[in-house]
Formats: structure tokens, sequence, C-alpha cells
């Protein structure tokens, strides 16, 4: 994991404003995008993910997990039910792995999985006037009709002569909506959505709106040795009353048996002000080392260092005092900033 520290003037405070008061556009393109067609792909995906794609219709979606048979993390994705597809969003450099391991398992089922990565782009534009913003930028894309969409719903629109599809996000730290265009259309969505008044975010302030909001990202909070409860991603992205998945026995133990007790939690830690922090630092108590950090951030909304970090299970309730390098920090309850 990237060594870097974080200091509060790491954040650009024109720029968080813009997209906690008003809009703001994250390129989020560099993430991968598969699609699964064929008329037996929810049901098959079904016995793949942790959360209930087989009840998705069109315009609906949901947030899930991909484990091994031992409960631990393959990828976290998106997926988002068109009607005549599914489009499935995750980390980059979870996709070969993920792509092949869908393709391993189909025998006689009609499903297909499509590699789009390189042909879409995508941008998320989020903060309290996005819904009005996307609406002006595309066709088919009511102001109305994007308030209303719940969390992961989706519905086509078009970007000039082109076709569009619009997914409301929260993962963003602040929502908003994704916007999915051809890759040769993204410099026009670009434009259309400066000159709509939507400013483009640099990654450390994007980066901030996720931590405040305790969002894990797949590489950096999360990775193959994850399983979901430990990241606490465990209401978002796993049905509890779907039928079988791969690796849900271990799941189902963890939390009957073992009563949801895991050995460690992710958490929020808060750092003094002006104290540096990298991603990877020990979490220390009393000399003897209870977890790390995985995120780190200077929170614009609380004038401090702030960050994510895994802490012994016993060690996790907020307000529980810990060291970080030499710097003392609190656990803190996620989110830091509710939205």
């Amino acid at each position: 994991m990237p060594q870097h520290s974080i200091t509060p003037q790491a954040v650009p405070l024109d720029a968080y404003r813009r997209a906690r008061e008003h809009a703001a556009a994250i390129d989020r393109s560099a993430r991968a995008r598969l699609v699964a067609s064929g008329a037996d792909r929810a049901v098959y995906l079904q016995g793949l993910l942790t959360n209930d794609v087989a009840a998705l219709t069109a315009g609906r979606g949901c947030y899930a997990a991909y484990l091994t048979p031992q409960g631990r993390m393959i990828a976290d994705l998106h997926a988002y039910e068109l009607g005549d597809a599914m489009l499935l969003t995750m980390a980059a450099h979870v996709r070969q792995a993920v792509l092949a391991r869908f393709e391993q398992f189909v025998f006689s089922e009609d499903v297909r999985f499509d590699d789009l990565t390189g042909t879409f782009a995508q941008v998320a534009v989020v903060g309290p006037a996005s819904a009005g913003i996307v609406s002006r930028v595309l066709a088919g894309a009511a102001g109305e009709a994007l308030r209303a969409l719940p969390e992961h719903g989706n519905l086509r629109a078009q970007l000039g002569a082109g076709a569009a599809i619009v997914a409301r996000v929260t993962d963003t730290g602040e929502p908003g909506f994704e916007i999915f265009v051809d890759r040769e259309a993204l410099s026009a969505l670009m434009a259309a959505l400066g000159s709509a008044g939507a400013l483009l975010l640099d990654p450390a302030t994007a980066d901030a709106l996720r931590i405040e909001a305790g969002i894990p990202e797949f590489g950096r909070d999360m990775d193959e040795e994850t399983i979901p409860l430990e990241a606490g991603i465990e209401e978002r992205a796993i049905s509890f009353t779907k039928g079988c998945y791969v690796g849900q026995e271990v799941i189902v133990r963890v939390l009957h048996r073992g009563h949801g007790r895991v050995a460690r939690r992710l958490v929020g830690l808060l750092l003094d002000p002006g104290a540096a922090a990298a991603a990877g630092s020990a979490i220390t108590l009393e000399g003897q080392a209870i977890g790390r950090l995985t995120s780190v951030t200077a929170s614009p909304a609380l004038g401090r260092p702030i960050a994510l970090g895994y802490v012994h299970r016993d060690r996790a309730s907020p307000g529980t005092m810990v060291t970080v390098g030499d710097a003392p920090a609190s656990v803190a309850a996620l989110p830091f900033v509710p939205r």
C-alpha cells in the first residue's frame, strides 16, 4: 500500500465546498465495466454475488460483493439492471480475475460477459445541485425523474446523439449520479458538465468526501484477505434472505455461531490537528500493534486529519485512545460526516 503523508492543507477548500454546497464532477473512467447479457444473467449471478441481483427489475441496481468459498473478497461491485443487460462496475485491478471466474462457471446457462472497460467512460456528478446539472446536460433525464431514483436506480438518456446511462450513487461520499457514455464522448461530457457549473474534482478532494463518509475502497480499505463483515459493508452488500451464494457458509457461521465477531473491524480514527499520517502506518495501544491505517485525508469538515483503518475487535469502540506513529488518535464512529 502506498505511503503518503497527509496534512490539513492537502484538500483544496474551494473544490470541497463546491461538491458539498453545489455540484462537482469526478472522472471514474479508470474503474472497470463488465456487461452481462442473456436471459439467465440474473439467475447465474445470483449464485455468485452476495446481494439479491435476481430481484432487480429494469432500472434498479444494488451493491454486492464477490467472495471466495472461504468468505474473503474477490471484489466489490455495483450491478445495474438495464432491462436488456446488466452493467457491473468494479475496481480496475480486479477486472480480469472477476471476468475469468465469471466465465469459468458458465456451462449451459444463457449468459455472456463482455469487457467494456475501454468502450465506456464513467463520470460521477455529486452535490445538492447534481440532479439539475445532469438534467441540463442529458436529454431524457428530467430533474424530477433523477430525484425520484432510489439508490442504485438507473435510467437511459442521451448526450447529443449518443446514448447515456445514469445511475444514482452514494459511494462517492457526497450523493449524486453516475453517467456512462461512449469513451469518445468523454470530452464532450466533461465540457458540458463544466458549462453547467460542475467543477472537476481533484483526486485528493474526491478522496476526502469518501473518507469523511466512511466508505471503504477496494484495493485500499478492502482486499483479497477481507471478510465483508470486517469492513462493515454487510448491510449494504449482503442479502440475508436470498438463496445460496459462494462464501455464504462462512458469513452465516460468523453471524450466527460467532455472533458477528470477527478478528478486526474497520473504524474511523481522529488525529490531532496538524498531525501527519500515512496509509499503512501501524496503530498501537500501550506499545502493542493492534491494526493499521488504510486511508488518510485532511478533513475540511472537521479541520483535522482523519483516517480509516483496522483495529482488533476489542479496541473498536468509539473513544478508544490509540497511537498512530508518534501521534495520539482516537477511534471514531463512522461516518465522520453524515450525509
